[in-house]
């Protein structure tokens, strides 16, 4: 991971950079991938559930996530490593077995587990990618669906699966999907980052047009919360 001199840059060039956002947005967008063959019914569930989600830098995957109708809270933090090494430059040694996750609230009467899955593979990140999204590479920045029971492990196996076989991406998609054994909420100013800092180059540059292509594949998901 860059350090914030270098990855996230002067907020001052992040003015001169914020036209670039929809450039980014137009040059990153796609045909929105199909939704899920199988979903969770929403009577399955009672209440608010939660889903945690990787895909790199964990402020993009956070933003999106933010803006997603029926999306609660969206914490950024760690998953696949031990608490003892849930710190932010231990992680970035990439030795931790942790992930850059997104723990993410939701309302399954507003919106399905297989609907924020469509949303994770189509805008969040590109799960073909191993070990890296973009600028940032080692196994902290891995794809990966931590899935909490047997329903969210199905359905994410399965879209998997439908997505490889239709061959929506021109390789094979890398997303692991992993038990979630725990989910360690990051330092408090890695939260919301994304919506503090909008002028940061990095968040100009790899997140903003995460949400841009939110808004335009998914209107009737999206919210300007």
């Amino acid at each position: 991971m860059f350090e914030f001199s270098s990855r996230r840059g002067s907020a001052l060039l992040g003015l001169g950079l914020m036209a670039m956002v929809q450039v980014c947005a137009a040059a990153g967008s796609a045909v929105p991938l199909p939704a899920p063959a199988i979903d969770i019914p929403a009577a399955a569930g009672t209440g608010a559930q939660t889903a945690v989600f990787a895909g790199g830098c964990f402020w993009g995957v956070e933003a999106v996530f933010r803006h997603v109708k029926g999306v609660t809270r969206a914490v950024s933090g760690y998953a696949g490593g031990s608490a003892k090494t849930a710190d932010y430059d231990m992680v970035s040694s990439g030795t931790t077995g942790h992930a850059e996750a997104v723990q993410v609230t939701f309302d399954p009467a507003q919106v399905s587990y297989g609907q924020l899955l469509r949303v994770f593979f189509s805008v969040a990140h590109d799960p073909t990618q191993q070990n890296r999204q973009g600028p940032d590479v080692g196994t902290q920045y891995r794809s990966a669906v931590f899935f909490a029971g047997d329903d969210q492990k199905n359905v994410a196996q399965t879209y998997i699966n439908q997505l490889n076989r239709a061959k929506a991406f021109p390789r094979p998609i890398a997303t692991q999907v992993t038990a979630l054994s725990a989910f360690y909420p990051a330092e408090a100013y890695h939260q919301d980052y994304a919506a503090l800092h909008p002028t940061q180059p990095y968040i100009v540059i790899h997140d903003l047009p995460k949400v841009a292509n939110l808004k335009a594949q998914f209107p009737a998901l999206y919210t300007g919360k």
